[in-house]
């Protein structure tokens, strides 16, 4: 089935621009083009459309305009801008409004390549509720206290963005949100940025203010709706298996890229249990008692509930925000990794095995699931890499003796 695809802008010429640039595409997309607003929001009522593609400056109703009520109306749309402008008060707009960003002049490739990108990551979510909920997720649940700090140091006269940059990155939303701006094409970087330290230093101070202050990226955790869940430990999981992916990544020698994509994919790998929780508490408190009832892993019992599990709905949000794809492979594929094409040790392999031996290293009183179900030994083994395990093991193991635990 073909894609669905709306062009906005108010300028026929750059209408025309894509529409010739994108023809090679005809046969893959079913394209359409509006000059304004108001007659884009027309085009989404009377057809469906799986991706609209806005300019932000327009007469009338602009670009965060448009697609806020996009996102009101239309929810699992995905929502993408395509604009030459790059003002900060445009940039903090587009933040909540856009999924993700293309600054103009920009070549059919790109536009190909993220488009069919965010499609094949929204095709992860085989229920259509699930997208609609993951789609008008702006900010992920943050801690209070994690808040609070971040709050007081910025209200400080000369913060320090080290000491920022340290505790955005213990808290699995704020990196994200953080993340999501830093690696769009708004500043112009030439490579993704996946430490959430290195991405407040590139922010800068002013930028971060905003973030928190006026977009509140960084909500307080509603603990009173998800009671049974256990954010503290989710947490303190999340920080270890993402130290634990990064030290498994440089021992097999990874890349300083690879090990920064390693801790960050760990960081955030249970993302998905965020949404999930934070979005349908009632039913996710039933999805807990599912997974211990029947002495099942969560993502299990997830499936059985929702026809999808955490990872592929976190991988689903981090996509459409656009972190790097071996970030967002790592976190949809953590439980599975046989499922994903590659075969190399990469940073998928890393959270994997971080996040078994975590698993593993659970007291057997508090174990409800063998442990030996949490490593796919056998994509080890294809890799050739089983004689690693021992020596992964003992990595944790030391590691956890050092505090980690």
């Amino acid at each position: 089935m073909k894609r669905r695809i709306l062009f906005v802008d108010d300028d026929p010429n750059v209408l025309q621009g894509l529409q010739r640039m994108l023809r090679p595409m005809r046969h893959e997309w079913d394209m359409d083009f509006a000059s304004s607003g108001e007659e884009a929001l027309c085009k989404l009522e009377e057809a469906p459309f799986d991706v609209i593609v806005s300019d932000m400056r327009m007469p009338g109703m602009n670009g965060a305009e448009l697609l806020k009520e996009v996102a009101r109306r239309h929810p699992d749309v995905v929502r993408i801008v395509l604009s030459g402008h790059s003002d900060r008060e445009y940039i903090l707009q587009l933040v909540t409004t856009s999924h993700q960003y293309l600054a103009k002049p920009c070549d059919a490739e790109t536009i190909k390549d993220t488009v069919t990108r965010a499609c094949a990551l929204r095709d992860l979510l085989a229920s259509k509720e699930l997208s609609k909920v993951v789609s008008q997720i702006k900010t992920l649940p943050s801690l209070p206290s994690l808040y609070v700090r971040i709050i007081e140091i910025l209200q400080s006269d000369d913060p320090p963005l080290q000491k920022i940059g340290e505790i955005v990155t213990e808290d699995i939303a704020m990196s994200a949100k953080v993340l999501q701006l830093v690696n769009s094409s708004y500043f112009g970087i030439a490579r993704r940025i996946s430490n959430p330290v290195q991405a407040v230093m590139f922010l800068g101070l002013e930028t971060v203010k905003a973030l928190v202050l006026s977009v509140q990226i960084f909500a307080k955790w509603e603990g009173s709706r998800l009671k049974g869940f256990d954010i503290e430990r989710l947490w303190h999981h999340s920080m270890v298996v993402g130290a634990m992916a990064k030290r498994l990544a440089e021992v097999e020698q990874l890349t300083a890229r690879e090990m920064d994509e390693a801790f960050t994919a760990g960081l955030l790998h249970d993302v998905g249990m965020l949404i999930l929780a934070s979005s349908l508490p009632e039913v996710y408190r039933k999805v807990l008692d599912t997974a211990q009832t029947m002495k099942i892993p969560l993502w299990q019992a997830e499936e059985k509930a929702f026809g999808t599990s955490h990872a592929e709905v976190g991988a689903y949000l981090l996509g459409l925000w656009g972190l790097p794809t071996s970030i967002v492979e790592a976190v949809a594929w953590h439980h599975r990794p046989l499922a994903c094409p590659a075969r190399t040790f990469c940073p998928l392999t890393t959270v994997h095995v971080a996040d078994a031996l975590w698993h593993q290293s659970i007291p057997v009183e508090e174990q409800f699931v063998e442990p030996s179900q949490w490593l796919d030994t056998a994509l080890i083994e294809e890799m050739g890499l089983s004689e690693r395990i021992p020596v992964w093991q003992e990595i944790y193991t030391q590691a956890m003796g050092q505090g980690g635990k």
